[in-house]
């Protein structure tokens, strides 16, 4: 069991998680309006896809990793048009999506399994959606962007569903017919293209894992102990000045777009 805990992040696992990191990133930052049946600013973005592919893969903390640093990457290339409040939410977003679906699947690795922990995943991922609409992102982009004004917030969903959205109705239509059903589309998306890819994914990990750590005897592993210490304090070490690198460049990124 200690063992097994000194090996999580090893050399095969921090190159996946890079991997479905850098693609669920990218994928990010290039999301795009439904104009004819969702508010413009609800852009649809497949990064669940590697998000969720990664997380079935490799578990739930692994998956967690993917969406925090795909967040990063995106404020790398685009930066944030929202002071961070909607990446912020999206990274909530994310997590509700993935670490349910992981722990689930973690504990029952079947195709049932996977249809329960994804099922499971896009149900707590909506609600935090909603949750995340309702109590953070209207009220701070009324407040801060439009001086409390409804009207930049009415007039687009005015347009889709009529004079019956008013500033009374509001939050009716769009948590209810825009939020909602954007947010399920989104994850019946992922779930339909992870389902029947993921198993494969998850063979190739593990072929490439045991080519890059191929099984050694017993009376090796007890003189390595030490070795395997350092190699995991090093590839801590890495992971940390990533992620200070990425942060440092969005908060770069930030400063020098801000006016």
């Amino acid at each position: 069991m200690e063992k097994a805990k000194t090996n999580y992040f090893s050399a095969t696992r921090v190159a996946v998680i890079a991997v479905f990191s850098t693609l669920a990133g990218v994928l990010y930052a290039f999301g795009f309006p439904i104009a004819a049946a969702f508010p413009s600013w609800l852009e649809l973005n497949f990064s669940d896809i590697p998000a969720l592919i990664g997380t079935f893969a490799l578990g739930p903390v692994s998956g967690g990793i993917i969406v925090f640093v795909k967040i990063l990457i995106k404020l790398i290339i685009k930066g944030t048009s929202t002071a961070f409040v909607g990446e912020l939410a999206d990274l909530l977003i994310g997590m509700a999506f993935v670490v349910p679906s992981g722990l689930i699947y973690k504990k029952k690795r079947t195709f049932k399994g996977a249809l329960v922990a994804m099922s499971v995943g896009a149900l707590c991922s909506t609600a935090m959606s909603i949750l995340a609409n309702w109590l953070v992102l209207v009220p701070f982009y009324r407040q801060l962007f439009f001086h409390g004004s409804w009207a930049p917030l009415v007039g687009p969903m005015q347009v889709l569903f009529g004079e019956k959205c008013t500033e009374a109705t509001f939050y009716n239509f769009y948590l209810w017919a825009s939020v909602l059903p954007f947010n399920l589309m989104r994850c019946l998306i992922a779930v339909a293209v992870t389902l029947p890819v993921y198993k494969h994914v998850s063979r190739l990990i593990n072929k490439i894992g045991d080519k890059l750590s191929p099984p050694k005897p017993v009376e090796e592993e007890q003189g390595e102990t030490r070795a395997v210490n350092r190699e995991v304090i090093i590839t801590a070490v890495v992971c940390a000045v990533a992620v200070a690198l990425l942060i440092g460049g969005v908060l770069l990124r930030y400063f020098l777009t801000k006016n």
